[in-house]
């Protein structure tokens, strides 16, 4: 596995080695040696998987603490525009964002710290969206960011009509 950097300290790309022959692929999805190798502070505890169709927006969400949640994502199938957005106080990057196409044909991961908002958008037909979280889900410290707020003028990359999003994540907050 390699470590791509971001444009934000500590959002990092994970790309697995993926061996392909006439026969698929193989590839090593986790492996706890190398999380804690370079992420020693982080234990996962649960994996989570979503499937949505085309236009599906998920976000931007996360949870206060004690309940914030370090979160590894990933697609098996399909092909997702992710976000994540620096929320951490004090932080150079505050407000900033970083968006990447995780596919089930790049198999690219990423590793969102504690101290982010995340959110995707499903750009294929559909997509199977898998992701390791290290703390439990707390609807009570849930909340989230409005994804076309102002500030953050994210470019969803389709028509806005063709989104669709949840009541709840209608009305969401500005940042």
């Amino acid at each position: 596995m390699e470590i791509i950097k971001t444009s934000i300290e500590g959002l990092v790309i994970i790309q697995p080695k993926v061996f392909e022959d006439e026969r698929g692929y193989f590839m090593e999805s986790y492996k706890e040696s190398f999380i804690k190798e370079n992420f020693p502070d982080i234990h996962f505890i649960q994996d989570n998987e979503s499937k949505s169709c085309y236009g599906v927006l998920r976000g931007l969400h996360f949870q206060k603490p004690p309940f914030d949640q370090t979160k590894l994502v990933r697609v098996i199938d399909g092909e997702v525009l992710d976000v994540a957005v620096d929320l951490r106080k004090g932080s150079l990057t505050y407000g900033k964002w970083v968006s990447i196409l995780l596919s089930g044909k790049n198999k690219k991961q990423l590793f969102i710290p504690k101290g982010f908002a995340h959110g995707y958008i499903v750009l294929s037909k559909n997509a199977l969206f898998s992701y390791k979280v290290d703390n439990l889900y707390s609807p009570d410290h849930e909340t989230g960011i409005i994804y076309n707020d102002k500030t953050l003028n994210i470019d969803w990359k389709i028509p806005k009509k063709n989104i669709l999003i949840s009541k709840k994540d209608q009305n969401l907050n500005s940042l």
